[in-house]
C-alpha cells in the first residue's frame, strides 16, 4: 500500500479495493491514476482547489497532478472492468 507524505488528520481507517464498477469507483480510478488516494486527499494537497466534473455524469473531468501537470478525462467510462479490481476504496 502507497502512503502519502502529506499533513495527515484525515488518514483513512480501512482500504478495500473494489468489486464491481460504479460511479465513484469510477472517480477514485480518476483520483488514483492522478497520483491521489480520492477527493478529500487531492482537496488537502492542492488546499481547496475546486474539481471540474461532467455535469451529465458526475465523472471527473481534469486534475492536476502533484506536478502540476493535468489529466483530462472523458464524459465517459473510463476504468475498464479489468482495472476495477485496482482501485482502492478508502473509508475514513
Amino acid at each position: 500500500m502507497m502512503s502519502c507524505a502529506t499533513g495527515s488528520d484525515s488518514k483513512p481507517k480501512s482500504m478495500s479495493r473494489a468489486k464491481t464498477w460504479t460511479a465513484e469507483v469510477e472517480n477514485l480510478f480518476r483520483f488514483q491514476q492522478a497520483g491521489y488516494r480520492d477527493e478529500l486527499e487531492y482537496i488537502q494537497v492542492k488546499q481547496g482547489a475546486s474539481i471540474d466534473k461532467w455535469p451529465e455524469t458526475g465523472f471527473v473531468k481534469k486534475l492536476q497532478r502533484r506536478d502540476n501537470t493535468f489529466y483530462y478525462y472523458s464524459r465517459k467510462r473510463e476504468c475498464k472492468d479489468d482495472e476495477v479490481h485496482k482501485v482502492k476504496v478508502y473509508v475514513h
